[in-house]
């Protein structure tokens, strides 16, 4: 007997469970939605942006985040988001800041502002006494890193390896979600905390033992999870198309 397609369509018997690509949610899933920051000064002018070399968005970066502050105005997608969370790194508490306007509690832009919660496990790859050097000074003070042969070896003294990264990453979106359950929660964050969550959180990538994905996450995108009953799904990756068509990339 044939299945058919694995969509219900049109009052077809319904495919059954076990052979679903995509199954039913429940009030009991959380929508987390991460936001990578807008282009940061720190990523045109090659400085490692920890809390020392992190000194906030460019003008560009700016434009970013409003064009998709804009987008989210227009749409209401977000809208009634239940919380907002920010890493401690400017460039994604200034991304969060120009989000709030289009998060506000209750339908559409009416309501009461988000408060913006900072937490450090939404940093980026902390890169510890390698912080606001610039990528030339690194490379001669310090041995580069292979994560590729070992995910395990720290960036710089006092800085996390990549498998730290990760397992760090891993336990904030976790809390996260236990926290906020069958709510809508958005985060500002980073480029690797976006791949982190997709190495920790995809079946299939998690199996790659840590390795790198070397994605190009772009700035001001979405990347939306739902969570249900410890199960991770992900529903959207760099999504920017929309707000950032016409944006010409640096």
């Amino acid at each position: 007997m044939s299945v058919g397609s694995f969509d219900d369509l049109s009052g077809a018997v319904p495919v059954p469970a076990g052979i679903r690509t995509v199954g039913a949610g429940s009030d009991r899933a959380t929508r987390l939605v991460l936001v990578r920051h807008g282009e940061a000064v720190c990523n045109v002018t090659g400085v490692c942006g920890g809390r020392v070399g992190c000194t906030g968005l460019t003008a560009r970066g700016r434009l970013q985040v409003e064009a998709l502050r804009d987008r989210l105005m227009a749409t209401g997608e977000l809208a009634g988001a239940d919380a907002l969370y920010a890493s401690v790194l400017p460039r994604a508490v200034e991304t969060a800041e120009i989000l709030m306007p289009a998060l506000r509690v209750g339908p559409g832009a009416g309501g009461a502002p988000l408060e913006i919660v900072q937490q450090v496990g939404l940093c980026e790859l902390l890169p510890g006494e390698a912080d606001g050097l610039t990528w030339a000074e690194f490379r001669t003070t310090f041995e580069m890193a292979d994560w590729d042969a070992d995910p395990g070896q720290p960036i710089a003294p006092g800085g996390e390896s990549w498998t730290g990264f990760v397992n760090r990453v891993a336990w904030t979106l976790d809390t996260l979600a236990s926290r906020h359950e069958g709510e809508l929660v958005v985060a500002a964050c980073h480029a690797g905390v976006i791949e982190a969550s997709l190495l920790a959180k995809t079946p299939v990538v998690g199996g790659l033992d840590g390795a790198r994905l070397k994605l190009s996450t772009q700035h001001a995108s979405l990347t939306t999870w739902e969570v249900d009953a410890g199960r991770w799904r992900l529903l959207a990756y760099n999504d920017a198309a929309h707000h950032l068509w016409g944006m010409s990339r640096p």
